[in-house]
């Protein structure tokens, strides 16, 4: 499977600590929200850009391994990361909640990122990407709940306010959303 990238940098044939060093100059040109795909050969640059990551308040989703070069996803995190968002839309429903009320015919949608998805989705949910979310909007249901989920809230917030305003009713945003889902996760990568 291909993974979407907003901008993709080649670290091949570096080693500690230019990945990071590339990573981070990179990252000045990736917009807050977007992946940015770093290639690899390194094999420490998994542990180097996952804890650099983290201590910048990034999120590194995953990587993978093709013809022997690293694929690193990492998610550049905006103002969500350091201010609490203001959440304006009011029908909410959390983590264990779901967990009873999915079962009995609701959708859950998962607004991240197409890369956040492939390594750790909750089985059966449907993947539609924020940006594509007003585009897509005719593959929902309007007669299904409509369980609105994302990394921590912030874009189903926005996700479910949109839907809402297409005319859904039974639309609710998830919190606090899969940074603490506790539940099993299906990888599609």
């Amino acid at each position: 499977m291909s993974i979407k990238a907003d901008i993709k940098i080649d670290c091949k044939g570096l080693t500690c600590p230019m990945p990071i060093v590339k990573t981070k100059k990179a990252m000045n040109d990736v917009g807050n929200g977007q992946i940015l795909e770093v290639q690899a050969t390194d094999k420490g640059s998994i542990a180097d850009l996952k804890a650099w990551s983290e201590s910048v308040g990034h999120q590194y989703i995953g990587s993978t391994e093709e013809d022997g070069v690293l694929l690193h996803y990492i998610r550049k995190s905006g103002d969500e990361h350091y201010i609490e968002a203001e959440k304006n839309f009011e029908q909410t429903i959390t983590n264990e909640e779901l967990i009873d009320r999915a079962p009995e015919g609701g959708i859950i949608l998962d607004v991240r990122e197409e890369a956040e998805y492939a390594f750790g989705h909750i089985e059966g949910s449907i993947s539609i990407p924020m940006g594509e979310l007003e585009e897509r909007i005719n593959e929902l249901n309007k007669d299904q709940e409509i369980f609105v989920i994302c990394r921590t809230g912030t874009r189903s917030d926005l996700a479910a306010q949109i839907i809402a305003d297409k005319g859904f009713t039974k639309v609710y945003n998830v919190l606090p959303g899969m940074n603490s889902w506790c539940g099993d996760l299906t990888k599609k990568i």
